[in-house]
This record gives C-alpha cells, structure tokens and sequence, in this order.
C-alpha cells in the first residue's frame, strides 16, 4: 500500500506568496503602463508644493528625463495598483481567520486603500510645501537653485510614498489585535516608548533637518497612535464575543 507523500506547509505558503507577488507586480506594471500618459500632467502636480521657490527644473545627461518619467509612472502604478495588493494581502493572511474574520476583507482593502490615499494627500498638502520652502530658503537672493529633475522625482515621490505607508499603521495594529499580539492597554502604558519612536521614525522619514517638519509628521503620528488604540480595544471586544 503507497504510502502518502509528507506534506511541506512550509513551502506551500512560500508558492503562495510568490504567486501573489507576481500578481502584485503584474498590477503595478499594468498601472504604470497606463499611468505614462499622464507623466507630464502629475510631473506639473508635483511641481505645485514649490511654488515660486523652484522656477524649473534641469537634467545633466541624455537618460535623466526618461529615468525621471519612469519613476513617476512608476509610483502612479504603485498607487493604482494599491487596491490589489491590498486584497493579495489579505488573501494570504485570510485562510488563517475564522470564517466571521473573512468577511472583513472589503473593509480591510477599502481600509488600507483609504489610509493610504489620505497620507499621500496629507504629505502634498502639508508636508511637501512646508519642507521644500525650507529647503529652497538657503542662499535665496545670493544662489539660483538648479535642481535635477530625477532627484525632485525621487523627493517627492519618497516623500509621498512615505506617508502613504506610516498611515497604515492603525490597519496593521487592527490585524495584531485581532491576533492577540498587542492590546489597547499595552498601547496605552507603552505611550511614552511609541512617542521616542514615533520622532525617530519622522526624523529619517523627513527629508530636512528643522523641528517644524518633523513635528508635522508627528502630529498625525500621534493621531494615528490613539485611533489605533481604539481600534485595538474594538478588534478585542469583538474577539472575546467570538471566543
């Protein structure tokens, strides 16, 4: 009588995520491709937070304004093909919920997806300005500056994309208290450690070295900090009804 093959869970779950990371690379090419119309139309948008501090910008050698093109098409993929890497998420965690758990999932993308776009708009309309008039403020009336158009792209973009991700937090803390890996009170006592935290993390996260720009960051840091607290307090009422 045959004996039956050994299973490797293991590697089962490493096929499964390479299969829903490729389909995430997929849609953020497909995102890209489709985004490279647009190129000009959000190189101007990103433009926007200098204002009159940055007149225009420059390249140094033949590849510089393609690489710069591409980076743009590039985030806009990433930020188009957000709801489906959003949901790949969810579908790799999902089989180790209940099937209550599941049905979570819209509100876990449209979630996400919904953080994300607002720490995105939270960094262009208030970080960005504040960081690059900064910047743009040293030597202003004694040095023109000439920037180059692949390192604003990579600025700006970082800059956004940055925010974007930090404003995901809340989400990820949903996810460990439902695992019973942290708790509201645990956060709570923690408060102090998060704080020293939550300024190292704007302090490499931001691009300048003034206090104002980094304390712009943590305040809604700190907003997101106590939402999640909620959150945490919420996701374990409901995970004791359902035990």
């Amino acid at each position: 009588m045959p004996t039956e093959a050994p299973k490797f869970p293991v590697l089962e779950h490493v096929e499964e995520l390479r299969r829903r990371l490729g389909r995430c690379a997929i849609a953020l090419v497909a995102g890209a491709i489709v985004s490279w119309g647009a190129v000009d139309l959000v190189l101007e948008w990103l433009k926007q937070p200098a204002g009159a501090w940055l007149p225009r910008l420059a390249f140094f050698s033949p590849p510089d304004a393609l690489t710069a093109y591409l980076k743009i098409a590039v985030a806009c993929g990433l930020v188009l093909s957000a709801p489906v890497w959003l949901h790949e998420l969810w579908g790799f965690i999902a089989p180790g919920l209940t099937a209550r758990e599941r049905r979570y999932g819209r509100w876990f993308v449209w979630g996400g997806l919904s953080l994300f776009v607002g720490g995105v708009a939270f960094g262009y309309v208030v970080l960005l300005p504040v960081s690059l008039q900064f910047l743009l403020s040293f030597g202003q009336g004694r040095v023109e500056p000439v920037i180059a158009l692949t390192n604003y792209v990579s600025f700006v973009t970082g800059l956004l994309l940055i925010c974007g991700v930090l404003f995901q937090w809340p989400l990820l803390v949903a996810i460990l208290a439902r695992l019973g890996l942290v708790t509201a009170e645990r956060m709570r006592r923690l408060w102090r450690q998060a704080l020293v935290g939550m300024l190292i993390v704007a302090a490499i996260a931001t691009p300048t070295t003034d206090i104002t720009t980094m304390l712009l960051l943590v305040g809604p840091m700190l907003g997101l900090y106590e939402l999640s607290i909620v959150l945490a307090r919420v996701v374990a009422r409901r995970r004791r009804v359902d035990v």
